[in-house]
């Protein structure tokens, strides 16, 4: 059975058309063709947006020359609320001052220290969908808490349980539904007169989950000054000091920059997951190869994690049919000449991971779910010049690392206590929120495993 996949749209229609479109999914507002193209334009009297597939050109914008492509401003204009100035949302020398911050707590060392915590979520996990199983539940619902979980373990110290912690989740999860990745003025540059389309509560649910952010950061910067920390990943990013200027975040940069852990470490790992035991539940043999696997989880030491081979193929496999950041937006600084096109000052590059990572001129049955495609030589170079779920270049999420570890840990303990069945009628159709996500939620049947099992 094929994994499922938006349907595109009619190859031609209006610009009106289009936004309504792409007001309610940025996935099926895209033609068939993309899939096999190497650039589109999309031209009209007031903008001009480029797409780019070919790994020539992703290279270009996102490894050899960032500068001259610096991140759109347009993306902040549905994130800003939440996100603040987040290192998400700038350029030039405040996100190179933001990075020099926040890199050293992601170091490879940092992976180690953290792994306790990501264990004792995947653990939580597993005790809460126990109580659950035996038939239907919505998996998304149950990522969303586990990735969640994670951030707040590895961020503050704290479990998802805690009052505050708990408050932000829920926030976080209405705000999910109400606000794309991407505004259909990031993709589409719209003259000023027409309409955002902005949800009424969006910013309202922003203003709550900033709220929630600072009282937490805020009681973190007495704790640093009180001498009373625990070494997290807050503690280490707040006392850190920019090795050229000296200067550490204050409080309100921090409720930037923990916005957007918050985004991109739980929404894109909490997406990447569901999607994942969808697809083990679609291919049951699979499953079954990552639950044996993980037998290798004894004690939670951290050099177990390199044993989940498969568990990681899956999840790579997972991250490549449904990235969880479907479209990302650059513009350009100056003119530039993409395959014999000239694209004027100010233009909108589009790079698509949904779509590169779908090419039929680069992939091998591009549809597919096949996690054994990573040993083979197509896998490979591929994973090399079109595979960018974390992006790539200096802009490359500095969490990656960090996602690979935790997203095959609670695939592999999900599997191990559980089998995934799917629900015949009931299989997710992908659309895109804040990430890709399903349009009515994922229902799996889930069965705790025999003991032999």
């Amino acid at each position: 059975m094929m994994p499922p996949k938006p349907p595109a749209r009619p190859e031609r229609v209006s610009l009106w058309r289009y936004a309504r479109l792409f007001r309610a999914d940025i996935l099926s507002a895209q033609p068939a063709k993309l899939y096999r193209a190497w650039m589109a334009e999309f031209r009209t009297p007031f903008f001009r947006s480029y797409m780019i597939n070919q790994p020539e050109l992703v290279r270009l914008v996102l490894k050899e020359r960032p500068r001259d492509f610096p991140k759109s401003d347009r993306v902040g204009e549905g994130l800003r609320p939440l996100l603040g100035n987040s290192v998400f949302l700038t350029n030039g020398a405040q996100w190179q001052r933001q990075r020099r911050i926040i890199d050293p707590a992601f170091e490879g060392g940092r992976l180690r220290d953290t792994y306790p915590a990501m264990w004792a979520a995947a653990q939580a996990c597993v005790a809460r969908l126990g109580a659950r199983a035996g038939g239907a539940v919505e998996i998304e619902e149950v990522t969303s808490h586990a990735a969640a979980d994670v951030i707040f373990r590895t961020l503050f110290s704290i479990p998802i349980e805690n009052e505050t912690a708990a408050k932000v989740f829920h926030e976080f999860r209405d705000y999910q539904r109400s606000q794309p990745i991407l505004n259909l003025a990031a993709f589409v540059p719209l003259p000023r007169w027409m309409p955002r389309f902005f949800r009424r509560r969006t910013k309202a649910t922003a203003r709550a989950i900033r709220g929630l952010i600072t009282q937490l950061t805020a009681a973190r910067m007495q704790e640093i000054g009180a001498g009373t920390a625990p070494d997290d990943l807050a503690t280490k990013i707040m006392t850190t000091a920019d090795p050229e200027t000296g200067a550490r975040f204050d409080t309100e940069e921090m409720v930037d920059q923990v916005a957007i852990f918050f985004l991109a470490g739980h929404e894109t790992s909490a997406s990447a997951l569901a999607w994942a035991l969808y697809l083990l539940a679609l291919f049951p043999e699979w499953q079954d190869r990552v639950a044996e696997e993980a037998q290798a989880l004894q004690s939670g030491d951290f050099a177990e994690a390199g044993r989940l081979r498969i568990s990681r193929d899956v999840f790579r496999e997972a991250l490549r049919l449904y990235p969880p950041v479907p479209m990302m937006v650059r513009e350009t600084s100056g003119p530039e000449v993409l395959r014999g096109r000239t694209a004027p000052k100010g233009s909108q590059i589009v790079l698509s991971p949904w779509h590169m990572h779908r090419h039929t001129r680069l992939w091998e049955r591009p549809d597919d779910f096949d996690p054994a495609r990573w040993q083979t030589e197509n896998g490979k170079t591929c994973a090399r010049e079109a595979y960018i779920p974390f992006s790539a270049g200096a802009r490359v999420c500095p969490g990656a690392g960090f996602a690979m570890v935790e997203g095959p840990l609670i695939l592999s303990a999900l599997c191990r206590a559980f089998r995934f069945e799917r629900i015949e009628g009931r299989d997710p159709m992908p659309v895109a929120h804040l990430t890709v996500r399903a349009k009515d939620g994922i229902w799996l049947r889930v069965v705790p495993r025999d003991v032999s099992g």
